[in-house]
């Protein structure tokens, strides 16, 4: 008899192992599903979020190319202008070409320079708010001890 049923304890740990199975299944479920309504809200809120940093760079060099392709010369006659045209044309897709593969090779490259460049423009704002205090501080220090800052006048630039 003992061969057919299980102790009691192992049926116990059992249901509890697929109840604590079950509930983190569901918590993943959920979690999974909340994201996915958060990711839709902020699609139709703010639209499709932006790419990588070389897709935006095709996407640039995909718009500057058909912009450039686009322009019709008025200075130029009909037949010079068709012509003008064309070797528009050409170098607009010799750029492509030359541009393409190194995005392609490299697409890791590009998030680099973006972020390197909004931790410049980082840099150089808090070089200038620090600028900023420093000035104010100064024309503080002068209105308190009652000296002209100078001949000029000041100026509020908020």
């Amino acid at each position: 008899m003992s061969e057919e049923l299980p102790p009691s304890d192992a049926a116990g740990n059992d249901a509890v192992d697929e109840v604590r199975a079950t509930d983190a299944d569901a918590w993943a479920t959920a979690t999974a599903e909340d994201l996915a309504a958060e990711k839709a809200r902020r699609r139709t809120q703010y639209g499709p979020p932006p790419g990588s940093a070389a897709e935006e760079l095709r996407k640039l060099v995909e718009n500057v190319a058909d912009k450039l392709s686009g322009l019709q010369s008025p200075l130029l006659g009909g037949v010079a202008g068709t012509a003008a045209q064309q070797v528009v044309k050409q170098v607009v897709q010799q750029a492509k070409a030359a541009v393409e593969p190194v995005i392609e090779r490299n697409p890791d490259v590009f998030d680099h320079l973006a972020a390197a460049g909004g931790e410049l423009l980082a840099a150089y704002r808090s070089a200038v708010q620090a600028q900023e205090q420093r000035w104010s501080r100064r024309e503080e220090t002068l209105r308190d001890k009652g000296d002209d800052p100078g001949p000029g006048e000041r100026i509020d630039l908020d």
